[in-house]
């Protein structure tokens, strides 16, 4: 499960230094609102699917594991 945890932080990680390098790559500090809210809503929902996929799998492995006695 700890594996999972760090692959969750990696994957959000991930996510977080592409859109960030794709803000200043696609110049959008001088876009208009739309494109910039655009964007924002883009990033958050495909952080939200990774961080839903991975909580799913650590909720799976939960079950799995035996808690120590």
């Amino acid at each position: 499960m700890r594996r999972e945890l760090l692959l969750l932080l990696a994957a959000v990680l991930a996510v977080d230094a592409l859109f960030v390098a794709g803000y200043f790559v696609f110049h959008l500090a001088a876009a208009g609102n739309p494109a910039k809210i655009g964007y924002t809503a883009a990033w958050t929902i495909v952080t939200l699917m990774v961080v839903l996929r991975a909580l799913t799998r650590i909720r799976a492995l939960r079950g799995r594991v035996r808690p120590l006695r």
